[in-house]
């Protein structure tokens, strides 16, 4: 986690989109392998994120296949889940009300 700290890349945390919007990535013997979709096991399961900043989905591949967890197990891509602001919900609530 500390070398992607260093790197520029880590940010934060977010909601995710839905598994059909993500991409999966393995490393085996120094070879990366790019599935769409989600996890293929169902006894796979989800254990945590990391938010980074990448250009596009090939950015962030590259950024993925250099982590650890893709050499041993392996690493979900997915866009993050964009929210209208609280304040836009709210004005929007005011206006549809008359307010």
């Amino acid at each position: 986690r500390e070398e992607l700290r260093q790197s520029g890349h880590y940010i934060a945390s977010n909601a995710l989109e839905c598994v059909n919007a993500a991409t999966t990535i393995r490393v085996r013997s120094g070879k990366v392998s790019i599935t769409d979709g989600p996890f293929a096991e169902t006894k796979e399961q989800l254990g945590g994120f990391y938010l980074i900043e990448a250009r596009d989905l090939n950015d962030a591949i590259r950024v993925a296949s250099k982590m650890p967890p893709a050499r041993l197990g392996a690493i979900e891509v997915r866009p993050i889940k964009e929210f209208e602001s609280l304040a836009t919900v709210q004005g929007s609530i005011k206006i549809a009300r008359g307010a």
